[in-house]
């Protein structure tokens, strides 16, 4: 029986916060239950197992992601929504260290949650970038783009690969600027 004030959001934000502070590999059952002050089986009522919750987790991850997204690109159009998306991609991984790292791989086929929050990521990002008149393949591909540069970007921060004393935000847009020069020659094709 599901203990009283025990839901699956409650252990969702309980994880959250041990991954961000302590890192992804620190979320374990035994230490998500000593944070929640529950003995590990009551997590079962919730979540199967660890799998389970890294999974839930993902989904999870993905949401927060999509919303910070798409609050973003409100009211915004081409370069504009580039650059505020952006912004915001960076300060979620700068935000959730630990459950950022989930929010990266592909889903897998059976993975329907994770596809569909992911899905929703990648359509709003389509959906920008069709604003320069780019469709099919051409889309996708720099949807790709984006993403790698964000990803990149977002990693090379937190692994500390940056170390000369340069605002990193300013880096960041410049290497948008170049980006979106691109897809600009490439519309005038």
């Amino acid at each position: 029986m599901p203990r009283m004030g025990l839901d699956l959001h409650t252990i969702l934000q309980a994880a959250t916060e041990l991954a961000d502070q302590q890192g992804l590999a620190s979320v374990t059952l035994a230490s998500l239950a000593k944070k929640l002050n529950i003995r590990p089986p009551s997590l079962y009522n919730h979540i199967e197992g660890l799998g389970g919750l890294r999974k839930k987790l993902a989904v999870h991850g993905l949401d927060i992601l999509y919303d910070r997204l798409a609050q973003a690109s409100i009211g915004k159009a081409k370069d504009e929504a580039v650059h505020s998306v952006a912004d915001a991609y960076v300060a979620f991984a700068r935000e959730h260290r630990g459950i950022y790292e989930l929010t990266l791989q592909a889903a897998e086929p059976e993975d329907y949650e994770i596809q569909k929050a992911g899905g929703k990521i990648v359509d709003l990002t389509v959906q920008i970038l069709r604003g320069y008149g780019l469709e099919n393949d051409e889309v996708i591909h720099a949807v790709r783009g984006l993403r790698s540069i964000l990803h990149g970007f977002s990693s090379l921060e937190q692994k500390g690969g940056f170390g000369l004393p340069l605002e990193l935000d300013k880096s960041l847009h410049l290497l948008l600027d170049s980006y979106l020069a691109g897809i600009h020659k490439m519309k005038e094709k």
